[in-house]
């Protein structure tokens, strides 16, 4: 097989088994050869690890972490692609490809099912249009991974690493940080791909914490705490959350306080440790 990144190449196999890009699905190919082989070796894929790959296209960024992966599974949604990716994998037999949609699938049971004994990694080039939504369900779900390395739209990026108390973050940038250690890699400009994005792209990886950093006793309240702060940032936290969950302002000014918590603050302000606390006090009373 000639080199998948070559755009002659990709033109010439899509051309063969009439596909055409999809863009309700995000399908973005990489035609930079020097971005998958980067990717493959920081996501930590060698021989004793397996490694998940979500929507591997036709099989550019596969093909690497097959070389270097005890075993890869790639999920792939669009079916239109399964023959595409029988002939651009075939030298291998590292790798199990799966026509699913990633959202409904059972993660833990595949990983159980397919890597058995081996350490996992994710490793994917994820469609903009999803990446938030991808991202939580991989971290919520409690996988048994050692880390997740995905390439994103750079702005996403940005604010997923933005760590906390900084004007870049948002609602994911503190759910992820509360999941994992993320860690921006590397810049990937919008001319790697075929066809051109709008924008540019960055690799990240989240390096999945052993245990979350601190007791939150709801989970689900104390996600919805942030994501509601940050749904109204312009206002403070305490207005942002008396209009949004309907809470008595006074008892939140009461839990402020009492947590440390500056009564002007904003969500962008606050830390991952002090949503805890405000979770944990209203969860109390609940």
């Amino acid at each position: 097989m000639e080199r998948l990144s070559d755009i002659n190449t990709i033109k010439k196999i899509l051309t063969k088994h009439g596909f055409n890009f999809s863009k309700s699905l995000g399908q973005n190919f990489l035609i930079n050869p020097n971005v998958c082989p980067k990717m493959a070796e920081l996501c930590g894929a060698n021989e004793n690890n397996g490694v998940l790959e979500i929507g591997p296209g036709i099989g550019v960024l596969t093909c690497e972490l097959a070389k270097r992966a005890k075993k890869v599974v790639a999920i792939e949604l669009d079916k239109r692609l399964i023959p595409v990716l029988d002939e651009t994998l075939s030298k291998f037999n590292n790798i199990k490809v799966i026509n699913q949609d990633v959202m409904k699938i059972d993660l833990k049971k595949l990983i159980k099912e397919e890597f058995l004994g081996m350490n996992v990694v994710i490793c994917a080039n994820l469609p903009y249009y999803i990446t938030s939504p991808i991202i939580m369900k991989l971290l919520e779900e409690r996988l048994n991974l050692k880390s997740i390395t995905v390439m994103v739209q750079k702005e996403v990026a940005d604010r997923i690493c933005a760590g906390e108390c900084n004007r870049k973050a948002g609602s994911i940038s503190l759910a992820v940080n509360y999941y994992s250690k993320p860690e921006y890699l590397f810049t990937v400009k919008r001319g790697s791909f075929l066809p051109a994005p709008n924008v540019d792209s960055a690799v990240i990886k989240l390096n999945i914490r052993e245990k979350v950093p601190f007791n939150v006793t709801n989970e689900k309240l104390f996600f919805k705490i942030i994501k509601s702060s940050f749904a109204q940032r312009r206002k403070t936290t305490i207005n942002s959350l008396a209009n949004c969950l309907n809470i008595d302002k006074n008892e939140l000014i009461e839990i402020f306080k009492s947590a440390g918590i500056s009564l002007s603050s904003r969500a962008e302000n606050i830390s991952l440790e002090q949503f805890s606390k405000i979770s944990n006090a209203l969860s109390k009373g609940k």
